[in-house]
């Protein structure tokens, strides 16, 4: 994911899903080749729940993507790839994002629509 600019919105979920240590430790991770949910809880030290809510999280916003593959002992495993990505802030990145915001707190907004 290289885009030139995000918007708002996507800024924010963006940043959310970065601002969590675990997520960080994933990130750094996967950085170094693709893995499996199994291997990154062993490797990161949290439950396999835990990494796949956060690998989901991360998935959503696009900065992991996941293929399922079967091992040589017909095993299916989810495989994650970290994306590529660039995100540069800068104050004029941040406001030129402002602008297309959708609401004053997405968060706000995605309550009421539940």
């Amino acid at each position: 994911m290289t885009p030139n600019f995000l918007g708002g919105d996507e800024l924010l979920e963006m940043l959310a899903a970065l601002a969590n240590p675990i997520r960080l430790r994933i990130l750094a991770q996967l950085a170094g080749g693709r893995d499996y949910v199994s291997h990154l809880a062993r490797e990161i030290g949290v439950s396999r729940p835990l990494v796949h809510m956060h690998l989901q999280r991360l998935e959503a916003v696009g900065l992991v993507t996941g293929r399922l593959e079967l091992s040589e002992d017909g095993k299916a495993l989810k495989f994650y790839d970290v994306e590529r990505f660039d995100l540069h802030l800068t104050a004029a990145t941040v406001a030129a994002a402002v602008r297309t915001l959708t609401s004053a707190d997405p968060q706000v907004s995605a309550k009421e629509d539940s």
